[in-house]
């Protein structure tokens, strides 16, 4: 069977929490050469990204994303800078064509998404905190448009938690176990715990090079678990819903005749609570006037 690094699976996560943002490419093929950026991401400004912490911070901008589970070497920091210069070329020449401007700050921003660093390699590229941002985040020179994020370092706070989930050992289990301890509607939870599910499965069958971090596995297990608990609750809460459903419209039908097809429709939508209501209600129902009347009022 062959194995797949883990920094694909970073790369699927990625692409899950950003794809309802913005347009997302992965292994975009960088104009007349024969490279490819692991994550473009270009952010639809009419949806909001509040929620995302330090990582909505990033995406503010059209920007790529280079996960590492290891610490990047000079090759892949090199070659990483290399695809971000002909992509900012390509979209001058774009400009230029186009016969409009293109400032700097307009230009793709790099993040290198690092789960451990080289504190060497990062004094070597320049790299440097800057005090509007959290430690652990080193700007290049201004030049580069360029940051790496070293996940180890990151302060363990809510606003870095979206990132930490891309690190490894400890600093990815305990950012495991924040999610499952956050609150059951939180709208970033379930996703991220199915993800996390199928790194899981992935793990266990042996699919993922490198991977023997045993904290780490128990964690994952701990989502999967979760996971497929939920799994069977909504699977039962459907196959009540829908023989409900079933009964509703098999009575109705029996009171009067084949149902409009908008009518049909509309009770295919309704609630667990709703359905209840109008089985009570059907009693009372003269006509199909009534059923209708009583959908209009309870839509």
């Amino acid at each position: 069977m062959s194995q797949i690094p883990f920094d694909q699976l970073s790369k699927q996560y990625l692409e899950e929490f950003l794809a309802p943002l913005g347009e997302v490419k992965r292994t975009l093929e960088i104009p007349g050469e024969s490279k490819f950026v692991d994550i473009y991401f270009a952010p639809d400004q009419t949806r909001s990204i509040n929620d995302l912490g330090i990582l909505g911070r990033m995406i503010q901008t059209s920007c790529l994303l280079e996960p590492y589970r290891n610490a990047p070497r000079r090759a892949e920091l090199r070659s990483c800078l290399l695809k971000l210069l002909w992509l900012q070329e390509d979209a001058r020449r774009k400009a230029k064509s186009e016969n409009r401007s293109l400032p700097d700050v307009e230009l793709p921003q790099l993040w290198i998404l690092a789960a451990t660093t080289n504190q060497p390699v990062i004094q070597e590229v320049g790299g440097q905190i800057d005090s509007e941002w959290l430690p652990g985040i080193y700007f290049l020179p201004k030049l580069f448009r360029t940051a790496i994020v070293a996940i180890n370092q990151l302060p363990e706070i809510e606003d870095t938690l979206w990132l930490r989930i891309l690190g490894r050992g400890r600093t990815q289990e305990r950012a495991i176990r924040e999610v499952l301890a956050l609150p059951r509607n939180h709208p970033r939870r379930n996703n991220t715990i199915q993800i996390l599910a199928n790194w899981k499965v992935k793990i266990e069958l042996g699919e993922i090079e490198g991977f023997s971090q045993q904290e780490e596995l128990m964690a994952f297990s701990q989502a999967f678990l979760e996971w497929e608990q939920v799994t069977r609750q909504e699977g039962r809460q459907e196959g009540r819903q829908e023989g409900q459903t079933a009964l509703v419209l098999r009575l109705l039908t029996r009171r009067f005749g084949e149902l409009p097809e908008e009518v049909r429709s509309q009770i295919n939508t309704l609630s667990i609570e709703q359905l209840e209501a109008i089985a009570d209600a059907l009693l009372n129902f003269s006509n199909l006037q009534d059923l209708e009347n009583w959908l209009s009022n309870h839509f």
